[in-house]
């Protein structure tokens, strides 16, 4: 995967928050201990905000951050060395991609959600949350939140150390985004409200989406573009959708209870089991079409 030198990196699609404090209102989610630590978090609450928010109190977004610091990393020399500069990046190109995508796709204009980067606790729509959330979506403020630390707990603790996870990690948060610009988020909220014996099964079905939607863009983000016409990605390699698809494998749900050292338990799975995860990214990778990804009309 190589990014061009020469893109713009638009930080005014970032907020960036750290070090402000953010806490603020709502009900904290409190990091874990014990055994399993940040393992055992991801169990049930990696980006498990991604479409309510885990019932956390309503609470006011905290607050657009100071990107004084960010603007001047990312159009310093070398700025794609920075790990803040390169996901602004990401999230530049996945934004560009769903801004053609989306209304060529399902006849819908795209409207852009701002990502947040936050250090220990942020104050959101959905609440109030720590960084042992994970990266989360929040449709009540249509923010996607990601404290940069969490890429080195998918490294050194779930397996995912190539490159290619963050940008994958960051194409799924805007597959929910999508989800909740499509009205899919809301529906699904409904239904599982209507059957909560099915609300699990639900919430996969709508994790494997934004998976799939996470896999076209990936095969649609070397034509992605800033607003020069620079292109964004001048490659992206097998390596690279390889990474992706064991970022996909590391994160699936009996996989995450095998490492938390506890039984595999299919009724509480909430986000898929490894090869669904797999699956899915592939089919949007193959396909390149976000339509293919009907993960709500069949078995998953």
């Amino acid at each position: 995967m190589e990014l061009n030198e020469d893109a713009n990196i638009d930080t005014s699609q970032v907020e960036d928050r750290r070090g402000s404090g953010g806490g603020g209102r709502g009900m904290p989610i409190p990091l874990p201990s014990g055994k399993g630590g940040w393992v055992g978090l991801v169990v049930a609450l990696l980006v498990a905000l991604a479409g309510g928010g885990l019932g956390l109190n309503a609470a006011t977004d905290g607050g657009g951050g100071d990107n004084t610091a960010l603007e001047q990393k990312c159009s310093a020399e070398n700025a794609l060395d920075q790990l803040d500069c390169r996901n602004t990046l990401y999230v530049n190109s996945i934004q560009a991609y769903w801004q053609v995508a989306l209304p060529e796709a399902f006849g819908k204009a795209y409207q852009p959600a701002d990502t947040v980067l936050f250090s220990s606790a942020v104050s959101t729509g959905c609440g109030s949350a720590d960084s042992g959330v994970g990266p989360f979506y929040c449709p009540a403020d249509d923010h996607v939140y990601i404290d940069l630390t969490f890429y080195e707990v998918l490294a050194q603790q779930l397996g995912a150390s190539g490159e290619f996870a963050q940008p994958y990690v960051l194409a799924h948060e805007y597959g929910h985004h999508v989800q909740d610009l499509l009205g899919t988020e809301a529906q699904v909220r409904r239904q599982q409200q209507r059957d909560p014996n099915n609300a699990n099964e639900l919430s996969v079905r709508m994790e494997l989406q934004a998976d799939c939607y996470a896999g076209a863009w990936a095969k649609n983000a070397v034509g992605t573009t800033d607003e020069s016409g620079q292109k964004i990605f001048t490659s992206i390699t097998q390596q690279d959708i390889q990474e992706g698809l064991d970022t996909a494998a590391s994160i699936g749900d009996d996989t995450i209870q095998k490492k938390s050292g506890g039984r595999i338990d299919e009724s509480s799975f909430t986000h898929g089991t490894s090869e669904q995860r797999q699956r899915w990214f592939r089919t949007g990778y193959d396909s390149g079409d976000p339509k293919t990804c009907d993960t709500f009309g069949g078995p998953i």
